[in-house]
């Protein structure tokens, strides 16, 4: 993992990697970075710290299918976010509403998850689809705006 939000779908990519016995490797950022809280969080809870492409090719040269990598999630940790997942109900009105809520000015996803009482993963779908029909662009710390 090279960088993550701390709830992010890539976060559950890894963990679903880990407990199917697969070797999950994280690079250590910031902590004052929003993009490297992911990354941190699965060091803290079992991945291996790489720094470097060499420690990875290392890793993999030597991987005899028991990984490294222990991960110690606290139980019920990510099952809030795997439970909204199974629960959320998609509707392709959610996504107008949420393209009704962004302007040219970047705006932080908490704030478009709040101001349109939806769940995070129904504004995590609705953002995802307006990205990939080039209406969205993403920047640093979670911000999103109207592509343009």
């Amino acid at each position: 993992m090279v960088e993550a939000a701390p709830q992010s779908g890539s976060l559950i990519t890894a963990r679903l990697a880990g407990e199917a016995g697969r070797e999950v490797m994280a690079i250590p950022g910031s902590p004052l970075d929003a993009r490297a809280l992911g990354c941190n969080q699965l060091i803290h809870e079992g991945a291996v710290l790489v720094q470097t492409p060499e420690e990875v090719a290392e890793l993999l040269q030597s991987f005899t299918g028991a990984p490294r990598s222990r991960f110690r999630v606290t139980e019920g940790a990510a099952d809030f976010y795997y439970a909204e997942l199974a629960e959320a109900e998609w509707d392709a009105g959610d996504t107008e509403a949420i393209a009704a809520l962004l302007s040219y000015a970047p705006v932080a996803i908490d704030e478009l998850i709040r101001q349109s009482g939806m769940g995070t993963a129904v504004v995590h779908m609705a953002l995802l689809e307006r990205e990939l029909a080039g209406e969205l662009e993403r920047h640093e710390g979670g911000l999103v705006r109207r592509a343009g």
